[in-house]
């Protein structure tokens, strides 16, 4: 079967690359036109748009590039009818995405859409959309059901890559002592900071972190360097704090922790994963108005992946107002000295784990969208 892909970041060229693994596992004549990225690419097919020419976030750097996003649509209607695909398969991506939805349905193609955009936190009328536009849509969130029956919207849940990535992460036997000495780190017990990817994250969250660190000095502060930036930016937001970074480590720092200061995405899904306790922290843009947005905006009780998947509190979230040097401490002493409070978080791990079931999301979700489309 033919298939057309939209994937128009990162994390979406990951994880469509491993579920076009799977179509091809499943389906021998499989044939792929996308737009995406290089893990894409390596599977086959023709890569007609690179992502790093789609990710424009952020209202200002949207509407500078308006005669671009245009010309993508135009590139992707083109090519969608010329290939003439049994589906197009969107992934997350929302706003450029459920527009080629319509145009797809429009021309009698079938549209699946593979992770869901997160309509369930904010944009919640997007709903409409997804209901009229895409024929199937398979979720990695267990709550992402219940957000769409209430819609009477029917989806398919069929696990959460992110599982995928850490059952099969490398360096799973490494040492404290190996980690340590491999990254000119101290003997210390470690505390991770995972202060997000985005410069304007790292450069809001990053400051109150390292002035946290100044009070546990038993304890070595590492970062996990965000892929999309360098040792440089560190430098410039820390200033002469001496806190080391480690890039492309994120999982195997996390191993060695005793504890994690994290920002919230799924980061706080992948720290619950390797039993780390953690103190979610986050900082926006505008003071306290920031908080007033947020509550007004944002349609979901908590911000970080574990509580929402567990629908109750595991981890404290510190957001805006909330999260200063005096909180952050406050509450990564209670994990380092409070046995009962450490165990209880690790515990509800355990619970939030067990509702994403296990490894094989990729599989599952191929396997699902070849035997509905022999269906037709």
């Amino acid at each position: 079967m033919k298939y057309f892909i939209i994937a128009g970041e990162a994390s979406g060229d990951l994880h469509a690359s491993h579920l076009m693994r799977e179509l091809k596992n499943g389906d021998s004549k499989a044939s792929f036109t996308f737009f995406g990225g290089d893990l894409m690419a390596y599977e086959g097919g023709i890569l007609l748009k690179h992502y790093r020419e789609m990710a424009f976030m952020g209202l200002l750097p949207v509407l500078f590039n308006l005669h671009k996003i245009s010309r993508n649509f135009k590139l992707a209607e083109q090519k969608l009818l010329e290939f003439e695909p049994d589906v197009l398969i969107l992934v997350d991506y929302p706003g450029f995405n459920l527009r080629m939805a319509q145009f797809a349905k429009a021309n009698g193609i079938k549209v699946f859409y593979y992770i869901s955009p997160k309509i369930w936190a904010w944009k919640t009328k997007r709903v409409h959309k997804v209901k009229k536009f895409v024929d199937e849509m398979f979720t990695i969130f267990p709550f992402e059901s219940e957000f769409y029956r209430k819609y009477d919207y029917q989806v398919r849940f069929v696990g959460n890559p992110t599982i995928d990535e850490l059952a099969r992460r490398p360096n799973q036997q490494e040492t404290f002592a190996e980690f340590t000495l491999k990254n000119k780190l101290q003997n210390k017990p470690i505390i991770a900071l995972l202060a997000g990817s985005r410069r304007h994250e790292i450069e809001r969250i990053l400051p109150v972190l390292a002035t946290v660190s100044k009070r546990f000095t038993e304890y070595q502060f590492v970062i996990a360097g965000a892929p999309s930036q360098s040792q440089q930016l560190y430098d410039e937001v820390l200033g002469k704090t001496n806190i080391p970074a480690v890039f492309e480590q994120t999982y195997e720092l996390l191993q060695q922790s005793t504890a994690a200061l994290v920002a919230s995405g799924t980061a706080t899904l992948e720290t619950a994963y390797i039993n780390i306790p953690q103190v979610v922290c986050y900082r926006i843009e505008a003071g306290r108005l920031g908080t007033w947005v947020k509550d007004l905006l944002v349609k979901i009780p908590y911000f970080s992946l574990v509580n929402l998947i567990a629908n109750r509190e595991i981890v404290k979230e510190l957001f805006q107002q909330y999260c200063t040097p005096d909180t952050v401490s406050h509450e990564l002493n209670k994990i380092l000295t409070d046995k009962t409070y450490r165990e209880a978080m690790l515990a509800g791990y355990a619970e939030v784990l067990a509702d994403l079931g296990g490894p094989g999301c990729a599989e599952r979700a191929a396997n699902l969208m070849i035997e509905l489309l022999k269906r037709k």
